[in-house]
């Protein structure tokens, strides 16, 4: 059983549908989850899915649960319909080095910019991670081999990445830090050949209610290709599979570079830091839909 803890936000439906996933999955015990920016009305959204996922016990944190603005997409309310405001049990880096402390071998999967993850570096000293999955960075031709290039990246060798970008001093930290173990970054080379589409919906029907949260999951994307029939990229959840069986994941060791706000990777044998290079899409169902 793997512990994990997840950080995320809510702009965009992955983040949602990931938390869904995870919330009931066989393989994962769910011990944290936490948000940024962290408004009030983030975590209504996260505690209104872990009540229907019957996970009301995880605790949430928030890094600004002040924020003023909701920082929710709009596609949750068309959802879920008003879902009520919440408080946050504690600050997102308490809630993360809480968890830790009781759970030292919890892996950290990353959906967000990382100040969430910078804030428990910088004030818990004591804090550790064995591992940290994040759905972020870019590996570019000079990593990737031939046959597993996306065609949308052809020629590159950075990349702006969302994630990291939304914080670069923590992203720099968190990639330069002893206090990681392992590193492994889920990259847009891989996460952008994967979208729920008509057909990976219709291959999902039949798992629709192995768990509570795959149910939520599926009733999400009901919703959403009636409004966007071309499908939803799946970032996060692809990136929450490979916490939980690495070796749907080709990895490649690097040294994470940024040049002018982009990202991308230089090969270095043995260091801790691994980047995605291919995917077993057939592995990845089978994880998302274990039930």
């Amino acid at each position: 059983m793997l512990n994990l803890l997840f950080d995320m936000e809510t702009s965009d439906p992955d983040d949602a549908l990931t938390l869904c996933l995870l919330a009931t999955h066989p393989d994962v015990a769910l011990r944290a989850v936490t948000v940024t920016p962290g408004s009030r009305a983030q975590v209504g959204l996260v505690r209104h899915l872990l009540s229907r996922a019957g996970r009301s016990d995880v605790p949430v944190g928030a890094r600004n649960p002040g924020a003023e603005k909701d920082s929710v997409s709009g596609f949750h309310w068309k959802w879920l319909g008003e879902v009520a405001r919440a408080e946050p049990d504690a600050l997102a880096h308490e809630v993360l080095a809480g968890a830790l402390a009781r759970f030292p071998d919890a892996v950290l999967l990353t959906g967000a910019p990382l100040q969430n993850l910078r804030l428990l570096l910088n004030e818990h000293p004591e804090a550790r991670l064995s591992r940290w999955v994040a759905q972020g960075g870019f590996a570019g031709d000079n990593v990737v081999p031939p046959e597993h290039r996306l065609e949308k990246f052809a020629g590159r060798r950075t990349c702006p990445t969302f994630n990291f970008n939304g914080d670069p001093k923590g992203a720099l930290l968190a990639l330069s830090t002893e206090r990681i173990g392992t590193r492994d970054l889920v990259s847009k080379n891989v996460t952008h050949g994967v979208a729920w589409d008509a057909a990976f919906h219709a291959r999902m029907r039949g798992h629709r209610d192995g768990t509570a949260g795959l149910a939520l999951v599926f009733e999400a994307m009901e919703h959403y290709l009636r409004e966007k029939p071309e499908g939803k990229l799946l970032h996060d959840p692809i990136a929450a599979c490979a916490a939980i069986d690495r070796d749907l994941v080709t990895w490649a060791p690097v040294e994470m570079v940024r040049e002018h706000g982009e990202w991308g990777a230089e090969p270095a044998p043995g260091s801790r830091t691994h980047i995605s290079v291919a995917l077993d899409r057939e592995r990845f169902f089978q994880t998302f839909v274990r039930a």
